[in-house]
């Protein structure tokens, strides 16, 4: 039974630890800039920031959020590695998002 209850918690401790928590928020600032700010700003202006912050944004979830880096990394051939996506995330969610 304990090893049970042993293994559950081990499963469940990587849905419980906080979202992106292996990605670097700096270097995700310097892969936004580079990767994601251009097309932003084409579509939303200014800074591009808009697209976080609009009320009809897509992004609702911190999963959604990682699914999300990773279509736009793959629409536009970005070739960002899976680490570099969670850089992203990271950036993302502690700029605009705040997920927990």
């Amino acid at each position: 039974m304990k090893l049970a209850i042993l293994t559950l918690t081990l499963l469940a401790a990587p849905a419980l630890a906080a979202p992106f928590a292996n990605g670097n928020t700096q270097a995700g600032k310097e892969l936004h800039q580079k990767k994601c700010t251009a097309c932003h700003i084409a579509k939303y202006s200014g800074d591009g920031s808009k697209i976080y912050t609009r009320a009809e944004r897509r992004v609702k979830t911190a999963s959604s959020l990682a699914q999300q880096i990773t279509t736009c990394n793959n629409a536009l051939g970005n070739e960002l590695f899976p680490e570099e996506e969670a850089h992203l995330g990271a950036y993302l969610n502690g700029q605009f998002y705040k997920f927990k």
